[in-house]
């Protein structure tokens, strides 16, 4: 009598289904103690924080996705050099017809990144 080979992946299977539930219990139990040690207001005053502090550098991350990992260009144009006042309007107008829709940055995030972008070459 020869063994049945569908049973070990039987036993994998189930092995795996109680694997992902068990550590999905866990994560559902961390995410409650980290929301307990973090009010949204704590968070969000972090996350205005980050975005007021941070330089152009990390704030291109956005634009990286339509203009390329060096912005001189990818789906959209290159945009590397581009002088900085046209980089804020654009920023805060956006471009009809374009991903570019109006209010994407504004204030010191869309100075921060026009000044990196405009520093490009």
């Amino acid at each position: 009598m020869k063994n049945n080979p569908i049973i070990p992946y039987i036993l994998i299977m189930a092995f795996g289904i109680g694997l992902i539930f068990f550590m999905s219990l866990e994560g559902a139990g961390n995410k409650e103690e980290i929301a307990a040690g973090h009010g949204e207001e704590e968070a969000a005053e972090e996350g205005a924080t980050a975005s007021e502090g941070a330089g152009g550098e990390e704030l291109v991350s956005s634009c990286i996705g339509c203009h390329g990992g060096d912005l001189t260009g990818g789906m959209g144009p290159k945009i590397a050099g581009l002088d900085a006042e046209h980089i804020v309007d654009v920023l805060a107008n956006g471009i009809e017809g374009s991903p570019m829709t109006p209010g994407l940055k504004t204030g010191s995030e869309a100075e921060a990144i026009a000044d990196y972008i405009s520093s490009l070459e």
